[in-house]
């Protein structure tokens, strides 16, 4: 394999996935009851759904279970395990097809995952659901479409929704929250545009245990919004960052780091060789919630290197510092990823001058549809192991931390 640059990480393992190594954003590590670790990973796109690999030595992952999808105009981009369980996001390329909605599988046998309940989000203006997140046992949250939700611009179609999985055999519907201007017959003025459009919806909607009440929203092109979900019937807004504009556009993910009353903001690249550059990590402070206040960036690779490297250069996700015994939770160590400019690892101590301690950009992977990689998402364990998968054909990479 060639790799184009690395420092500060070792690759230790390698899968390409049975040939289907284009992976979304959906990544967990699951403590299977039998003592072995699996990830789980969200496939891009068709054919294939979902895939489990077996990492339990994680420098010899081996795949166990790869599914297909129901057809071609679907996809399963995001999943999260909790336990035994795991729900899956399908999103389908247009308004009114499906499957649009969730599905919650047994996986206590993991070559076997069990369908046990679907959550139906199709409707005329509905592509489904975009995103999950399930960490405690107890409540989905997403970015989701529904039957009765039409959005006054298509590209709006997804609101946050809260769905009760107490009862994983039952999952409903208990709390719902859109930008006000966004639905038809919002009282509040459609908002603004951008040039370039992404739409103002959901995408990532991170709750964590150690505040339960509040739910950290990425919306797209409305900024990142802390909200109160005390009630979750009635979530209600606290706070918003956003830069956009003059920035252009794509909050997707909001972490807190909770020790340091910080919040990590990321914005996605969506269009290939630099087209909406800068698409920059934030760091926030969040001392006072309610008057967040943007401190630096994380710093990036040259853009005059890799703008024109090929496909997207900019930021996308970052491990989000879930709350299971599988993952790694840092307040200090930042995970990231950004297309071309691979998996990049900083050290936010100070966060007025955040530093870059770790890289790995591995060549372009065989078959891809640009000439570099395409690193999407990531996850690091509790010791330390990084994984990170390639968007278009590049697979799994496993990397060991050396600093």
């Amino acid at each position: 394999m060639k790799i184009d640059h690395i420092h500060g990480l070792r690759l230790i393992g390698h899968d390409p996935l049975l040939g289907y190594g284009g992976i979304g954003e959906g990544m967990s590590l699951q403590a299977a009851p039998d003592g072995r670790r699996i990830m789980w990973l969200a496939h891009e796109g068709p054919p294939k759904n979902f895939t489990g690999v077996d990492v339990t030595d994680p420098r010899n992952p081996r795949v166990i279970v790869q599914t297909d999808l129901p057809h071609g105009r679907v996809r399963s981009n995001s999943l999260e395990t909790c336990g035994s369980l795991m729900a899956v996001a399908y999103q389908t390329l247009e308004p009114g097809l499906t499957p649009a909605g969730i599905e919650i599988f047994d996986i206590s046998v993991p070559e076997t995952p069990r369908s046990i309940s679907f959550f139906d989000c199709s409707g005329p203006h509905s592509r489904g659901v975009h995103q999950v997140w399930f960490v405690d046992g107890e409540y989905i949250h997403c970015a989701a479409g529904a039957a009765d939700f039409t959005p006054r611009n298509q590209l709006d179609d997804q609101p946050y929704r809260i769905i009760d999985v107490r009862d994983p055999t039952k999952p409903r519907e208990v709390g719902r929250w859109w930008k006000p201007g966004t639905a038809e017959g919002d009282d509040a003025p459609a908002p603004e545009r951008l040039p370039i459009d992404s739409g103002v919806r959901a995408h990532n909607t991170n709750v964590y245990p150690a505040r339960p009440d509040r739910c950290y929203l990425g919306y797209i092109d409305g900024g990142g919004y802390i909200l109160d979900i005390a009630d979750k019937s009635s979530p209600k807004v606290i706070s918003q960052f956003n830069p956009n504009p003059p920035f252009p556009g794509f909050t997707h993910t909001v972490m807190p780091l909770f020790s340091r009353d910080l919040l990590v903001v990321t914005h996605e690249c969506v269009l290939d060789d630099g087209a909406d550059w800068p698409k920059l990590t934030w760091l926030v402070d969040a001392r006072r919630e309610d008057n967040l206040v943007p401190l630096s960036v994380l710093p990036m690779p040259p853009v005059e290197e890799y703008g024109r490297k090929g496909g997207r250069y900019g930021c996308h996700n970052v491990h989000e510092n879930p709350p299971r015994e599988t993952a790694l939770q840092s307040d200090t160590l930042i995970f990231s990823t950004l297309f071309n400019g691979g998996v990049r690892v900083h050290d936010v101590s100070d966060p007025l001058q955040p530093k870059e301690v770790a890289a790995f950009v591995p060549g372009a992977p065989e078959g891809s549809r640009v000439p570099a990689c395409q690193i999407n998402d990531v996850y690091v364990d509790e010791n330390g192991i990084v994984y990170a998968v390639d968007r278009h054909t590049g697979g799994l990479y496993v990397l060991e931390l050396e600093i």
